[in-house]
């Protein structure tokens, strides 16, 4: 896909994607996350996500949210352990505007004490409700247990003393520290030229101050191998089990995220779906994820059944891996696999929001963005020797971590 960068002289970096249709989309990235928060300040990188809606130096809460709403526009935001992302979609006309208020709630939000006081509240709110969904509370203790003792195992949403100790001096000192003007892009898929892009990027953030520096981000070592098991009062046993990854710029990359796929990934054809769900019946929900991270991934497996079943569930997983390790995969298989992958990922590219936030993380990420056939060609290089490879690796049980909520009366 055609694509054009004009980095401003403060270091952010316009991304301009154009596209023949009357829906833009449009996001605003920074390369900061809850790994880069203090031990006493768990949370904080989410926390300001969400104060950025409350107030800024010429808009009340109301007036944020109905800016792009009234034009029937869809803004919204989140954050990961590497990154804050704002976005939005909306008719053509409406750049100006929606770039506009991404300069203001970002650069310009004002954090008043009542509104840090009442935020507080709704996020202990949405820590409770993950609470209240193992499948997700388990990826969260899964990943402190597998990062042990690293930023990178912090709950994102922060605990409920974390947050209720938040001020509004550690909100501007993070952004002071964090914010950093050569990590933040500014991406813009719609049908407008470079010109007016460039344009409207640069009179709504030029006259954002420079702010560089460097990152202090430490990569996690090794955690030891742990099985843990955690009694609760649920009514179905959930299990993850994983290892700590490839990174983004390992060369092996490719290759675990075509292995993911094949093992547990989208659809309903994976080996692990087809043998625990269709061919035994003892898991609803059966899946593989593989997140690389700037130096360091996640590869990780969750499933959920009856208690009486996760024995049996274990033992058929441990026996589909070590297939794999011992009858490595021919050309035919890999090349099967590969065109699934390739043409999952041609589908994905119609979700325009998803691919200008991914355009903008690779552009934060590499520097560079590929085009499709350029991803096809990674894809199509790998071979069995590095399938073998990574599955010797990567599938290995004295490796794997693993962590299991399991139900009591």
């Amino acid at each position: 896909m055609e694509y054009n960068v004009h980095t401003l002289s403060n270091g952010i970096r316009l991304l301009h994607v154009p596209s023949a249709s009357p829906i833009s989309h449009a996001c605003i990235i920074v390369n900061t996350g809850s790994r880069d928060e203090s031990d006493a300040q768990m949370g904080l990188a989410h926390f300001i996500e969400h104060l950025i809606f409350k107030r800024t130096e010429k808009r009340n809460t109301n007036q944020i949210l109905t800016r792009l709403e009234s034009v029937g526009a869809d803004l919204n935001a989140y954050t990961t352990k590497e990154y804050t992302c704002i976005h939005a979609s909306f008719l053509h006309p409406y750049l100006d505007r929606t770039l506009e208020l991404f300069n203001d709630i970002v650069f310009h939000s004002t954090f008043p004490e009542e509104e840090i006081e009442k935020e507080k509240g709704v996020v202990l709110d949405e820590i409770t409700s993950y609470l209240d969904q193992p499948e997700e509370a388990i990826n969260d203790d899964f990943e402190d247990q597998l990062f042990a003792g690293h930023a990178l195992g912090r709950n994102i949403l922060g605990t409920p003393d974390t947050v209720g100790a938040l001020s509004q001096k550690d909100i501007h000192h993070f952004i002071r520290q964090h914010y950093r003007t050569d990590q933040i892009v500014v991406a813009v898929l719609g049908n407008y030229n470079l010109t007016k892009v460039v344009k409207i990027g640069t009179k709504h953030f030029e006259s954002v101050p420079a702010n560089t520096g460097q990152s202090n981000r430490m990569a996690p070592q090794q955690a030891l191998v742990q099985n843990l098991v955690s009694n609760k009062q649920i009514m179905q046993a959930h299990c993850m089990m994983g290892i700590q990854a490839y990174s983004l710029h390992h060369p092996y990359k490719t290759g675990l995220l075509l292995l993911n796929n094949i093992l547990g990934g989208t659809g309903m054809s994976s080996i692990l779906n087809l043998q625990l769900r269709e061919k035994h019946g003892i898991a609803y929900t059966i899946e593989t994820n593989y997140s690389p991270l700037s130096d360091t991934g996640i590869f990780a497996l969750y499933f959920g059944t009856d208690k009486e079943k996760v024995d049996k569930a274990r033992s058929l997983i441990f026996k589909e891996f070590r297939k794999i390790k011992t009858n490595p995969f021919t050309e035919i298989q890999l090349h099967k696999a590969k065109n699934k992958f390739i043409g999952q990922i041609a589908l994905g590219e119609e979700n325009r929001i998803g691919l200008i936030i991914s355009m903008a993380k690779s552009l934060i990420d590499y520097d560079r963005i590929d085009s499709l056939t350029t991803v096809f060609q990674k894809i199509n290089a790998v071979t069995t020797a590095d399938m073998q490879n990574i599955a010797n690796e990567m599938l290995d049980e004295k490796n794997l971590s693993s962590l299991v909520f399991y139900p009591v009366d």
